[in-house]
C-alpha cells in the first residue's frame, strides 16, 4: 500500500521573530484546535496510516490478544493496612477499570466497595478516578474524577456509611485531597485553568458550599506548583511548593486546620529539600551546602529555619540518597549506587544497620507503600528485566521475607530462565561511560541481523530503572532484544548525571543515545538495518533530534506524543507546564537559551535528507505535548524528507498524554506501535 499518496498539509508562512532572528513556520497554523481543516488534517493522517497498515491489522488484533491473554483480568493488590482498615485494588475479569475496597480489622471481614471504577466509567471514553482520601474517622472519602484526559479531576465526597456522594462538587483540582483532624475539614489544590499548573490550596468545610471554600495559600511564582499532604506521624498538615531547583514548605499541626501555616525555612534558589516528621524532630532529605547527592539533616520542631539543621548522615560523592521512609523503631533509606537501588535499614537506637541484599545489575528495588508507623515490616517491590514483579513484607527485626505477591504471567509460556539480562557499558563522544540495561532470549543470536529496540527518556532527572513487562515479551518471543539507555538527564548514575544532561549540556542525551547505538553496532549485536529507537514525550524530543543528527543508524523509530517544537513552546507562557520547565531547558527569552534550544529543536533542524521509517503518535487532548507539535513536525518531514521512508502519523482524536485509559485499551496502542517495528523487520505473526 506504499503508494496510497500522504496528506500534504498546506502553508501559511509565518515569522518568528525575537532577539533579531526571525524563524519561519509553515505550520504555525496547525494549532487552530478549532480549526476545521486542522480537525480534517490530522483525519487525513489517520486515514492515510489506515491504509499503510491495512495489512498489519490483523496482526495487530494478534498481537493485543496475545499480550491480553498474559495479564491476570481478575488480578488485585497486595492490601495495606491503614487505621483499622485493609485496603485493597482489584480488577473483575472483563472489567477495564479497578475496583477499590476495604476490609475492618481483618481480611475475613466483609468486603466494603468504595468505588467500582468500571460502574463510574460508563458513557465515557476516557475515565480516570484519583486520590482517594479517607477522613480519619474512617467515614468519608474524597475523590477525584477525571473524563477528559487533561488532569483536571472534579472533586467530590462519599459518606461511606450510607454510601451517598455529597453534592459537594469542586472542579478543576489535582484530584487528592488530606483531611484535618477534624474529619469536617479538607484542603485540596486546584489548577490554573489554562496553564494547568497547580497553583491554590484550598480549605473546604463539611456542609458549606464550595463557592465560600477559603483560598490558604496561592503559589504566585509560576516556575512553581504547590501540593498539600499530611505527615506519617499524621501530626501535621504540610503544603509544598517546588520548581526543578528549589522547594519549600508550610506546616500546620492537623489539630488546628484554622490556624496559620507557618514557613518551615524559606524559599532559596537552588535549595531542595523535604521533610519527614518523627517523635520532636523533622528530619530533611536536602542539597543544602553543595550536597549534590543529597544529604539527611534533622531539626527540632521549633527549630525549623536551616541555620538551625543539623547533618544526620552526610553528603556522599558516589551515593544518591533518593528518600527516606520512617517507622517507629527504624527508618530506612532508598540509595542509589553505581546506577543500583539500593534499600538500607537502620535502627533508630543505632544498634543494626544492613541492606537488603540483590544479585544482579538489571533490577528495579523500591520501597512500596507503607502508611503504618507502629510496625517492623516493610514492604517493598522488586523486579528484573526478565523477573516478574513482586511484593515482599520483609520483617526488619528478624529478617524473614514474605512474598505477598507475585506477579502472574498467563498462557503458559512465560518461563524467566527462557531470558538473559546484563548491563553494558557504552563511551561517550566525550569519554563518559553510559550504562544500557539488556534482555533478550537465550534463544536470540546476537548479530548483524538481530533486531534491538533502544528505548530511552533522558529528562528532569527521571531515572528509567530496569524493569519487567509482560507486553514487551511480545518482541522478545520473536527476536528482538530490548535495550534501556540509562543517558545523561536522568539520575541513574547521581545527581551529576542529571544536571550535566540540561540547560546548556542538554545534547550531552542525545549524543549519548547515539553512541548507544553506535556501540551495539560495533559490537555486532546489530546492524543500522535492524536497529530501532523509541521514546516518548521528552524522550519523544530525543527522537526527534537523533533523525536529524543520525538517521542512517536507525532503520525505524516511534515517537509518541514527542516534545519537538522546542523554541516555540518555551516562548509561549499560556501552554501549560511552559513556565516551569525553564530551569529544565532554559528561558529562550534569553538569547544564550534560545540559541542553543534552537540548535537541537528537532522541527527547526528538519532538512532535506533520508529519514528512517517512523511512526508518530499524539492525543488531541494531550495537555503536556500539544497535539500540533507532532503534526506540524510530521508536515515538515513530509515536505523535506528525500527518500520514500514509511511516515505514519496517528493521532488518537480521544485520548490525552498517557493515552487510552482502560488497562486493555491501551495494550491496542502498543500492539499497533510493535506491528509497526515487526513489519519493518518482515515478521507478521
Amino acid at each position: 500500500m506504499k503508494h496510497a499518496v500522504p496528506p500534504q498539509a498546506k502553508k501559511i508562512p509565518k515569522e518568528l521573530v525575537i532577539h533579531g532572528d526571525v524563524r519561519l513556520d509553515n505550520y504555525y497554523w496547525l494549532n487552530e484546535k478549532e480549526n476545521e481543516e486542522v480537525i480534517a488534517y490530522l483525519k487525513a493522517e489517520n486515514e492515510y496510516y489506515d491504509k499503510l497498515t491495512l495489512h498489519t491489522k490483523g496482526f495487530q488484533e494478534s498481537l493485543f490478544q496475545e499480550m491480553k491473554g498474559r495479564i491476570k483480568e481478575d488480578d488485585s493488590s497486595v492490601p495495606y493496612k491503614q487505621n483499622g482498615y485493609w485496603y485493597s485494588t482489584r480488577y473483575e475479569i472483563g472489567g477495564e477499570y479497578p475496583i477499590y475496597s476495604r476490609f475492618k480489622e481483618t481480611l475475613d471481614a466483609p468486603e466494603e466497595i468504595l468505588f467500582n471504577g468500571n460502574e463510574m466509567a460508563q458513557g465515557h471514553d476516557y475515565f480516570s478516578i484519583g486520590g482517594i482520601a479517607i477522613s480519619p474517622d474512617n467515614t468519608l472519602a474524597a475523590f477525584g474524577v477525571d473524563t477528559v484526559s487533561r488532569r483536571q479531576y472534579t472533586m467530590q465526597i462519599k459518606n461511606l456509611e450510607t454510601g451517598i456522594i455529597l453534592e459537594d462538587k469542586i472542579e478543576n483540582t489535582t484530584g487528592g485531597g488530606v483531611w484535618a483532624n477534624d474529619n469536617k475539614t479538607l484542603f485540596y489544590t486546584k489548577k490554573d485553568p489554562v496553564t494547568l499548573r497547580s497553583d491554590k490550596i484550598y480549605k473546604h468545610r463539611l456542609g458549606t458550599p464550595t463557592s465560600e471554600d477559603e483560598l490558604v495559600f496561592h503559589e504566585k511564582d509560576d516556575t512553581f506548583s504547590t501540593f498539600i499532604y499530611r505527615t506519617k506521624s499524621k501530626k501535621y498538615l504540610v503544603i509544598g511548593s517546588f520548581s526543578t531547583l528549589t522547594s519549600e514548605f508550610q506546616i500546620l499541626p492537623t489539630d488546628t486546620p484554622d490556624g496559620n501555616f507557618q514557613i518551615f525555612t524559606p524559599r532559596t534558589r537552588g535549595l531542595e529539600y523535604t521533610i519527614f516528621h518523627y517523635e520532636d524532630h523533622f528530619y530533611i532529605l536536602t542539597n543544602k551546602d553543595k550536597a549534590e547527592n543529597f544529604k539527611l539533616m534533622r531539626t527540632l520542631e521549633g527549630q525549623t529555619t536551616s541555620d538551625k539543621w543539623e547533618e544526620f548522615i552526610p553528603h556522599r560523592e558516589e551515593v544518591l540518597l533518593e528518600d527516606i521512609d520512617i517507622f517507629k523503631e527504624y527508618y530506612v533509606l532508598s540509595e542509589r549506587e553505581n546506577g543500583l537501588n539500593k534499600i538500607r535499614i537502620i535502627r533508630w537506637d543505632g544498634t543494626e544497620e544492613y541492606f537488603l541484599p540483590f544479585h544482579i545489575e538489571t533490577y528495579t528495588a523500591y520501597v512500596g507503600s507503607n502508611p503504618d508507623f507502629d510496625t517492623e515490616i516493610l514492604r517493598y517491590s522488586y523486579n528484573s528485566m526478565s523477573t516478574p514483579s513482586s511484593v515482599i513484607d520483609f520483617n526488619m527485626r528478624t529478617k524473614e521475607k514474605d512474598i505477598k505477591k507475585e506477579q502472574e504471567v498467563l498462557g503458559g509460556l512465560f518461563d524467566k530462565d527462557n531470558y538473559k539480562e546484563l548491563r553494558l557499558w557504552a563511551t561517550a563522544s566525550d569519554g563518559e561511560k553510559v550504562p544500557m540495561s539488556l534482555v533478550y532470549r537465550k534463544d536470540t543470536v546476537l548479530n548483524e541481523n538481530t533486531p534491538i529496540l533502544q528505548y530511552a527518556y533522558g529528562s528532569y532527572g527521571s531515572t528509567i530503572d530496569p524493569y519487567f513487562s509482560t507486553v514487551r515479551l511480545s518482541l522478545l518471543d520473536r527476536g528482538f532484544v530490548y535495550a534501556i539507555a540509562h543517558i545523561r538527564g536522568g539520575e541513574y548514575l547521581g545527581r551529576r548525571w542529571y544536571e550535566t544532561g540540561k540547560l546548556l549540556q542538554k545534547k550531552n542525551t542525545f549524543t549519548d543515545f547515539i553512541d548507544c547505538s553506535k556501540f551495539l553496532i560495533d559490537q555486532k549485536m546489530t546492524s543500522a538495518a535492524h536497529l530501532y529507537a523509541m521514546g516518548g514525550s521528552a524522550g519523544g524530543l530525543l527522537m526527534g533530534v537523533i533523525v536529524n543528527l543520525a538517521p542512517e543508524l536507525y532503520n525505524g523509530v516511534l515517537a509518541a506524543v514527542p516534545f519537538v517544537d522546542v523554541v516555540t513552546t518555551m516562548l509561549d507562557d499560556s501552554i501549560p507546564l511552559t513556565t516551569g520547565e525553564y530551569d529544565e531547558w532554559g528561558n529562550p527569552n534569553e538569547k544564550e537559551f534560545y540559541e542553543y534550544m534552537k540548535s537541537y529543536s528537532p522541527y527547526d533542524n528538519v532538512i532535506a535528507q533520508k529519514y528512517p521509517n517512523m511512526l508518530v503518535t499524539t492525543g488531541l487532548h494531550d495537555s503536556q505535548v500539544q497535539y500540533f507539535e507532532p503534526a506540524k513536525w510530521v508536515a515538515k518531514l513530509r515536505e523535506l524528507k528525500t527518500n520514500d521512508c514509511i511516515l505514519l502519523f496517528h493521532t488518537n482524536m480521544e485520548a490525552g498524554h498517557g493515552g487510552a485509559s482502560g488497562r486493555f485499551e491501551a495494550l491496542r496502542e502498543v500492539a499497533m506501535e510493535y506491528a509497526f517495528l515487526l513489519d519493518l523487520e518482515g515478521i507478521t505473526a
